[in-house]
């Protein structure tokens, strides 16, 4: 019995694809097991191979797997594309009422046709191929039909009790014939204990706008994009539970501009996009800074330039996240790393975004955003909260003897007190424009320089937390280096390094801006070379990092940017070329 299974259904997008897989991840991650979840798919209704794993184990997945053990295919193109990825000895089961497969190469692969459609229609319906695909998978895996039948009326049964039964009878047979026919199996480890564990199953983007509302965020604006819609519909399902309101813009433009008027107000709010959205966002973001707004952006990453790939993951934002905007504003710029940090830093971005009054940008991906996982809980009790300097009515009345400064100058932290729309003695003006302590537009070159060094000092003590994690031997000569959604393969490759006799250690940033300058040279103490892994054409992160804090020498690139996530092999080979070999035992 292996620790693991990787599993994977795929055909042509529209024909049930999604919904077939969904059904077998949230049955296994109900039986007890943790899984893990990747969707390849096209941008279109219908047509283009689409496909979905699912990775099963015994413990936290961080990452989609490289291996694929049992492949159902609707198609022989699901075959030809997927093939690399299964195991020696692994199992292909296709549609013989539709097409008759072929092996791309003599690898030990079974093959076995299974009349999915032809059973179907006896169990009352072809489209519930399928169900019939599953039972044979559950056969495969070693799992009781019957376990399947409480996702099963959830999927079901709105649609009243005989189609409950019918797709039932559907994933029997498909259990049965399979039985009768084969002896191969998979089957799943020992479940795990999951006592005292809430073994939750959610994805990023639904962790993203869980963690919006539990760190008091009220207002969502934003326009529909993929891969970041999710959380509109997270958000939309929820927040109006607890006061929230959800606005559904005309463009991102107006999405950013109203979340920054809603902050203006003291409202709590977010705009959440990907790639193209964002960029519309960027004289706004500008707006945010100089008037000295707090607002939370959340950038979905994806495949660019331009409309470029809508349904394939990327981290080539990152550039446009620290530097975006025309002039010079404080911006932070959150990168989580798994979906429990997806709650965790999007809480803690509002916090920020008040306490310094800039922008605060969460950046994503596709691939976090869009995988659902098994975890082990949100860390609730880890949120706190802080509004920063907003000032009472006590307050205000003091500081109206000499007159309210909104953009006071002279704070020695850079960031002066605020008041609200509404409160007396709190009148003050908002402008894009350049302005002077009281918010009135000016153009003097001392008024100037003042505003802006009060700007940039805001950001010059950030202590809040360190931005950089590090796994492994302290004294590894060599380190793995990320950021965001990469974390889980890098921490897997940096383990098969370690098994194959390599000493490395894992950098990883969950906060890019402010650079954590100290914590990362701290990290790369002792560190010979360092293999910087990233989904963009042009090592984004490798630059910033070279640019804040040198190392010019020892950084290497392992790079992909084809729309697909790494896999574990591609970190690995990129190490045995970037180390000297002489290091593996």
């Amino acid at each position: 019995m292996g620790s693991e299974v990787g599993w994977k259904v795929g055909g042509k997008q529209g024909e049930g694809i999604d919904s077939t897989g969904e059904i077998y991840a949230i049955a296994l991650h109900r039986m007890g097991y943790y899984v893990f979840t990747y969707r390849h798919f096209m941008s279109l209704i219908k047509g283009g191979h689409t496909n979905y794993k699912i990775r099963a184990a015994d413990h936290v997945l961080r990452h989609h797997g490289d291996d694929v053990h049992v492949l159902v295919a609707f198609d022989q193109t699901t075959i030809d594309v997927n093939w690399p990825e299964l195991v020696d000895g692994g199992i292909v089961i296709y549609d013989s009422s539709s097409f008759q497969a072929k092996k791309p190469d003599d690898r030990d692969v079974h093959l076995l046709g299974v009349p999915l459609t032809e059973i179907a229609k006896e169990a009352g319906n072809p489209i519930m191929k399928n169900m019939v695909a599953i039972g044979v998978s559950a056969a495969i895996n070693e799992l009781p039909p019957e376990e399947f039948r409480p996702v099963v009326q959830d999927k079901f049964g709105r649609k009243g009790q005989q189609v409950v039964e019918a797709n039932m009878t559907a994933l029997s047979r498909g259990y049965a014939y399979f039985q009768e026919r084969s002896r191969v199996r998979f089957p799943l480890p020992a479940k795990p204990d999951l006592q005292g564990k809430d073994h939750l199953y959610a994805s990023g983007n639904q962790a993203t706008g869980f963690g919006a509302l539990a760190g008091g965020c009220r207002l969502l604006a934003a326009y529909p994009i993929t891969p970041a819609t999710e959380i509109m519909y997270w958000v939309l399902q929820h927040f109006p539970k607890y006061g929230g309101v959800v606005l559904q813009a005309e463009d991102e433009i107006a999405a950013i501009n109203m979340a920054i008027g809603a902050n203006f107000s003291g409202v709590r709010a977010m705009t959440s996009t990907s790639g193209p959205g964002f960029s519309l966002m960027m004289e706004a973001l500008g707006l945010a800074g100089m008037s000295e707004t707090p607002v939370v952006i959340v950038d979905v990453q994806r495949s660019g330039p331009s409309t470029g790939l809508p349904t394939k993951t990327e981290q080539s934002d990152l550039n446009e996240a620290v530097y975006g905007t025309h002039g010079e504003i404080p911006r932070i710029v959150l990168t989580p790393r798994t979906v429990e940090e997806c709650f965790l830093l999007t809480a803690e971005a509002f916090n920020l975004a008040d306490h310094y009054q800039c922008p605060v940008i969460v950046l994503s991906d596709l691939y976090l955003g869009m995988s659902y996982q098994s975890i082990d809980g949100f860390p609730v009790q880890a949120v706190r909260y802080d509004r920063g300097k907003l000032l009472s009515e006590e307050e205000l009345a003091q500081l109206a003897k000499s007159g309210y400064q909104r953009y006071d100058a002279s704070v020695a932290d850079g960031i002066s007190p605020r008041a609200l729309p509404g409160q007396k003695h709190g009148r003050y003006v908002a402008l894009g424009n350049e302005h002077n302590g009281t918010g009135l537009e000016v153009e003097d070159q001392e008024t100037r320089v003042n505003q802006m060094r009060k700007r940039q000092r805001k950001l010059a003590g950030f202590q809040h937390f360190t931005g950089v994690s590090v796994e492994g031997p302290d004294n590894a000569p060599y380190a793995l280096v990320g950021f965001g959604s990469t974390w889980g393969g890098l921490e897997e490759a940096r383990a098969a390094l370690a098994e194959a006799g390599l000493t490395v250690k894992h950098i990883h940033f969950s906060r890019v801006w402010p650079f954590p300058e100290a914590e990362f040279h701290a990290a790369m103490d002792g560190v010979r070379l360092a293999l910087v892994t990233e989904l963009n054409a042009t090592g984004q992160l490798k630059q910033l990092i070279r640019q804040q804090a040198g190392y010019h020498d020892r950084l290497h690139s392992c790079l992909k940017f084809n729309g697909d996530p790494i896999s574990l092999r591609e970190i690995v080979d990129s190490a045995y070329q970037t180390f000297p070999m002489g290091v593996f035992n």
